[in-house]
């Protein structure tokens, strides 16, 4: 757990934002990996959404979740706003 609660009024883009510091981006830091990738439909999913992908490939692909995460984005792998789309980060 990093230590993001999430509010019941919370955004999509904070929800995806705090899950993927605590599923994805703790673990991977913790583990001494340098990079991670994340796959916008398995957050989709993960979250239990219906028809929010634009809005996870959003909160992934913002200069705030990299401020946030401690990441620099280093590639979009796949369509932009697609449940396939992957979110390759460089830990800092």
């Amino acid at each position: 757990m990093v230590g993001v609660a999430l509010a019941s009024g919370d955004s999509v883009a904070d929800q995806v934002r705090a899950h993927c510091l605590e599923r994805y981006v703790a673990p991977a830091r913790k583990r001494g990996d340098l990079a991670v990738g994340i796959r916008a439909g398995d957050v989709h999913t993960e979250l239990g959404f219906a028809q929010r992908l634009p809005a996870v490939c959003a909160a992934l692909g913002s200069d705030r979740f990299e401020s946030l995460a401690r990441v620099r984005r280093v590639a979009i792998e796949g369509p932009l706003n697609g449940s396939s789309t992957v979110f390759v980060y460089r830990l800092l």
